[in-house]
């Protein structure tokens, strides 16, 4: 009777008996959760939408009111994610290379938006930003006007996005090496031509991630804006409350084409974005 060798033996990880063992229950599990969470109250959404005839969920969906709301969401979203794309990186530059006091206090202020409610961001944001406010009433001797306007939703959206793009960014700015840069400094080459061609191709799958968290969030976002912005229709109006303003008046038809529509932009971008952040992560070291 020959006895198979160690070498011979099937690793217990690849049992097919260990590895349903090992791997059934969380798999169970994670498969009802994301059910639960994602799948039955997305297709809930879909369901209710295409309850509606073809030409009804067209005429709903294309509303000049509705157009606009569009614009001003996914546009002043964009926007927002592209400046935090910039001043995102310069925050977390700073926060990691410079030592300087109460930096633990400032990184600790990042996280705010997060733990703040939004209605109080809002809250705090138009009284900040409003004619009387303290920054207000410096940018109104230049006709400037932030609360209740576009311009507000985007300062709100940019309020409520900078995490995401810094905390993306902290952990691969953390272990990159400085001596690479020392290394191209050496070879001639100067501050500038090392952030284009050393230090940001690394980074860009990080800040095409932050951009895409951040985009996500400030599309979402309803608390922060309905109460910094004047919610007028094509002017400041964001598709978010459009949706509860047709909530308000029972229309829940309306409410459920908008949001369907929001939903499919959104996956849209999102893909597109996720589509774009592959191909950056051939700048991975």
């Amino acid at each position: 009777m020959s006895v198979s060798s160690p070498s011979q033996r099937t690793p217990a990880w690849k049992s097919p008996i260990h590895h349903l063992s090992r791997f059934s229950w969380p798999w169970g599990i994670t498969i009802g959760y994301l059910t639960i969470m994602l799948l039955l109250p997305v297709s809930a959404l879909i369901l209710k939408a295409s309850t509606e005839k073809p030409i009804n969920f067209w005429r709903i969906a294309t509303e000049p009111i509705a157009l606009a709301t569009y614009e001003v969401t996914f546009v002043t979203a964009l926007i927002a994610a592209l400046i935090n794309a910039v001043l995102g990186l310069l925050v977390a530059w700073v926060l990691v290379r410079y030592d300087f006091p109460f930096r633990r206090l400032v990184d600790g202020f990042i996280d705010l938006p997060f733990a703040l409610p939004t209605s109080v961001a809002g809250l705090t944001l138009a009284t900040v930003y409003s004619e009387n406010g303290w920054i207000g009433s410096l940018l109104a001797p230049f006709g400037i006007k932030v609360a209740f306007t576009r311009l507000g939703v985007g300062v709100a959206m940019l309020f409520i996005s900078l995490p995401f793009v810094v905390r993306t960014l902290q952990p691969v700015l953390q272990e990159m090496e400085k001596d690479i840069e020392q290394a191209a400094w050496s070879l001639g080459a100067s501050q500038w031509q090392t952030f284009w061609r050393v230090v940001l191709p690394p980074l860009m799958p990080a800040i095409l991630t932050g951009v895409a968290l951040g985009f996500s969030r400030a599309v979402g976002e309803y608390g922060s804006i309905v109460i910094v912005a004047a919610n007028i229709p094509f002017k400041d109006l964001i598709a978010s409350v459009l949706i509860f303003q047709r909530l308000e008046q029972y229309d829940y038809s309306g409410a459920t084409v908008i949001g369907t529509v929001l939903l499919s932009i959104s996956l849209l971008i999102l893909l597109a974005i996720n589509l774009i952040q592959a191909w950056g992560r051939r700048y991975e070291l």
